[in-house]
């Protein structure tokens, strides 16, 4: 396998998981594609190189600095913004879970305590409630230990945190 090949394995498989982790395959790529060369890209090459529209591209390296997965940058002489990806793994992963927190946990934590808090009405099951309240609370419980696991990703360096993981799976 050349480089070039291995490139486009890797830029495909991310791809890939990217959609199953339910953000755009393109957007994916696109990181993924940054990952594996060594500097900055433009938009024309990352055009090129995944056979996608430019409106395509520059929606989905918007969305990549939203995450902060990607940075503009400039290059002195050259009018064209080029582009590059966070190599830093752990900085990636606080990114990630910054966004994963916020548009996913959060939300769901907001609509988890406004339906246990609902009012039964005067036709509901007594027994109904209780036991939608009772999984309710089970998944909100669930959340705040996902919410907790992200802020220690959030808050501690990667040496701390992989020490304080594998204390917790000895003690496990």
């Amino acid at each position: 396998m050349t480089l070039e090949e291995a490139r486009q394995a890797f830029v495909d498989e991310w791809g890939k998981l990217g959609a199953a982790w339910g953000i755009s395959r393109t957007m994916a790529q696109i990181h993924a594609l940054l990952l594996a060369h060594p500097g900055p890209m433009d938009t024309d090459t990352i055009m090129e190189k995944l056979v996608i529209s430019r409106g395509n591209a520059n929606m989905n390296l918007r969305a990549l600095m939203d995450w902060d997965l990607v940075v503009k940058t400039n290059q002195p002489g050259v009018r064209r913004e080029f582009y590059a990806a966070e190599k830093d793994v752990w900085k990636m992963a606080r990114a990630i879970a910054a966004q994963r927190r916020k548009r996913e946990l959060e939300p769901l934590m907001r609509v988890l305590g406004e339906a246990i808090a609902i009012e039964p009405g005067k036709n509901d099951d007594p027994a109904e409630v209780r036991d939608f309240r009772k999984t309710l609370r089970e998944i909100q419980g669930f959340g705040t230990k996902a919410g907790k696991a992200l802020d220690l990703v959030q808050r501690l360096d990667q040496s701390s945190f992989v020490a304080r993981l594998m204390g917790l799976l000895k003690a496990g």
